[in-house]
């Protein structure tokens, strides 16, 4: 090979495969959070059968709760609610919520443009609710949650700026 072919054969190499570390990271956060969020729906596909207030009571007082407290009383009056019907509801949507994880997650990871446009739309299309939910009950992990997310969207947008600038640039001196 000629200094020239191997000069842009280094080039072609260089700019094909320039991989994103935070891409991949998120990549990776998205498909951790889907497997959570699959064995969190097997946990619930298990209740179905069960006495959840019951379960709920014995694990408060495990865990030295006052089963006479209003905290108590509330959190069982909820669960009392949930009937094997609307459990198995929740676990479907989990599955899904998991399913979309899996799909951003293993996008970015392979580095697939819709998959930054996908999780940049989905991320961002949940921080309204989020950010109601902090003002509503703010507690430390929802606040920590919420700045990854929006981390992770201005991360996005600015990556796809600079991918979309770069593919122009690289039209342009075709």
């Amino acid at each position: 090979m000629t200094e020239v072919q191997n000069v842009t054969a280094a080039e072609s190499t260089q700019t094909h495969h320039r991989h994103d570390r935070w891409l991949a990271l998120i990549g990776g956060f998205k498909l951790l959070k889907g497997l959570l969020f699959i064995l969190l729906g097997i946990g619930a596909l298990k209740l179905v059968h069960r006495d959840i207030s019951d379960m709920l009571l014995r694990w408060l007082i495990d865990w030295h709760f006052d089963p006479e407290s209003r905290f108590v009383n509330l959190v069982l009056d909820k669960a009392a609610l949930i009937d094997a019907h609307r459990l198995k509801q929740i676990s479907i949507a989990i599955f899904c919520y998991a399913g979309l994880d899996f799909i951003e997650g293993t996008g970015l990871v392979l580095e697939k443009t819709w998959a930054e446009y996908l999780t940049l739309i989905l991320t961002a299309s949940f921080l309204p609710w989020e950010l109601y939910e902090i003002m509503r009950h703010p507690t430390w992990v929802k606040l920590v949650l919420t700045l990854v997310n929006v981390l992770v969207v201005v991360y996005l947008v600015f990556y796809v700026q600079r991918t979309l600038r770069e593919r122009h640039k690289r039209r342009a001196a075709k």
